[in-house]
């Protein structure tokens, strides 16, 4: 059975969890239409996190890659359409580190950016079939997920697996996050636990379908 890598990042910043870790780990092993998930949990931090990718990508040789995270203040689940070659982070990540203006890959040859590989429409279409709200996204911001997304992608391009679909999805706050906001915040918009794993399952299963 075709593999399909699903990854998630664990907590960071003021948030005491992750929903898209708690989807990935509750879908691994699992066989999600035509394929089985192998699921892992990233670092949210830049070169530790790419190392882990990469060398997930090149142990599992998947059939399909589904990177997911955390977009806490969008009200829906959305898939991501570009990656671009630049972090810009607005708070630190688990390491401390902030970058300006700094590039996800220093190789001279690499692009400015890179398009999912996705079945885009057929993700969003998979939603709403399934009673899920959900949208295109035209950016993945400049932080972790943005570039976990671009490293993806070139190590895919540049390792002769270019045909292997990749892309990024990004979940709304669960209760739990949405919890911890302090009272004097503005309140964050989120969905259960279960209906952001079932919405990650959804998109696993439209991406295995068109293998």
């Amino acid at each position: 059975m075709p593999t399909l890598l699903l990854t998630g990042f664990e907590p960071f910043h003021t948030h005491p969890v992750n929903p898209s870790a708690q989807a990935a780990q509750a879908l691994d092993g699992q066989a999600v239409g035509q394929t089985r998930v192998q699921s892992a949990l990233l670092p949210v931090e830049p070169q530790a996190a790419a190392t882990q990718l990469r060398a997930l990508l090149d142990e599992y040789r998947p059939n399909a890659v589904l990177l997911t995270g955390l977009a806490a203040g969008r009200p829906q689940v959305t898939v991501e359409r570009v990656a671009l070659n630049v972090m810009d982070f607005s708070i630190p990540d688990n390491a401390g580190q902030t970058y300006r203006d700094h590039p996800a890959c220093a190789d001279a040859a690499a692009p400015a950016a890179y398009l999912s590989t996705l079945p885009l429409r057929s993700v969003v279409a998979g939603w709403r079939a399934a009673g899920i709200p959900g949208h295109i996204s035209n950016t993945a911001g400049l932080y972790v997920c943005n570039f976990v997304l671009y490293c993806a992608l070139h190590h895919l391009a540049i390792t002769g697996h270019r045909h292997v679909p990749c892309g990024f999805l990004h979940v709304p706050a669960n209760a739990a996050v949405a919890l911890a906001v302090p009272e004097d915040r503005p309140a964050l918009p989120y969905l259960p636990q279960e209906e952001i794993t079932r919405a990650v399952w959804v998109a696993a299963k439209v991406v295995g379908d068109e293998l």
